[in-house]
């Protein structure tokens, strides 16, 4: 039930008032999505937040809503010139690539928890099911491109895990494409959604890796190394799950770089 702000009888959203249900669905995040607009965080609650519930600067760490809401950029589309359809997108969010594949006829699918996301997704052009990624999902081990875009390696807190459940997404010989981190990190975190207000949603396990900690955690769920650039001051790589029966090790191939 929406909360009533006090003396105004105007009901408020339910994340104004109560923390909700499951993160990414009906709190700030969302809100932020069916506006395009942010500012919106993801605050760092371990080490866990300060005695007097206040935070330093340095425990917030900015989302780009209006990037994400805005159509692909010069980075998006060379990641997009390197799909091999068909496309997953794993938490594809407003679903600018998922819509911008759709236009280049593309098949592609995101994938998301957020009823929001999946909403605008198809609003404009793309495909989108309500889901995780650790769920059964549409065309299991037949996907040509798997994406994981916009710091998505976080998705549940382990990285490895999440690499290993996408191999089995991906068909054999198939690529995943991954942005990592622009700084040498190796995070794994408890977080909450939380806008310029404070309001927020539920903790929930999140992971930040560069793209050295992103490579070793591809590299133990069995995955190939087969590129990696830079483009817009974002790093991104390029892996192969391997054929049956491969045993080399081939050597990183390294894509264009742009400033």
């Amino acid at each position: 039930m929406s909360g009533t702000a006090s003396g105004t009888g105007l009901a408020l959203p339910e994340w104004t008032t109560a923390r909700p249900g499951k993160p990414w669905t009906d709190d700030p995040y969302a809100h932020a999505l069916r506006t395009g607009r942010g500012p919106l965080f993801l605050r760092r609650l371990s080490p866990p937040v300060h005695p007097d519930g206040t935070g330093k600067a340095e425990d917030l760490l900015p989302l780009d809503v209006e990037r994400w809401c805005a159509a692909p950029d010069a980075a998006d589309t060379d990641v997009l010139h390197r799909c091999t359809g068909p496309v997953l997108d794993v938490g594809c969010g407003p679903g600018r690539l998922v819509a911008g594949l759709a236009a280049r006829g593309i098949r592609a699918l995101g994938v998301d928890v957020s009823p929001a996301a999946v909403a605008r997704t198809r609003q404009h052009g793309g495909a989108a099911v309500r889901r995780s990624v650790f769920d059964r999902l549409p065309g299991e081990g037949r996907w040509g491109t798997v994406l994981l875009m916009d710091g998505n390696v976080g998705i549940g807190g382990d990285p490895v895990a999440l690499l290993v459940r996408l191999r089995a997404v991906v068909a054999p010989g198939g690529r995943l494409l991954a942005e990592a981190a622009p700084h040498d990190v190796d995070e794994h975190l408890t977080v909450r959604l939380e806008d310029a207000h404070g309001r927020h949603g539920r903790p929930f396990a999140w992971a930040r890796l560069g793209t050295n900690a992103l490579l070793s955690a591809a590299e133990a769920a069995g995955w190939l190394l087969t590129g990696r650039w830079t483009a817009e001051g974002r790093p991104f790589v390029e892996l192969h799950r391997p054929q049956p029966g491969h045993h080399e090790h081939p050597t990183a191939t390294a894509g264009p770089a742009h400033s």
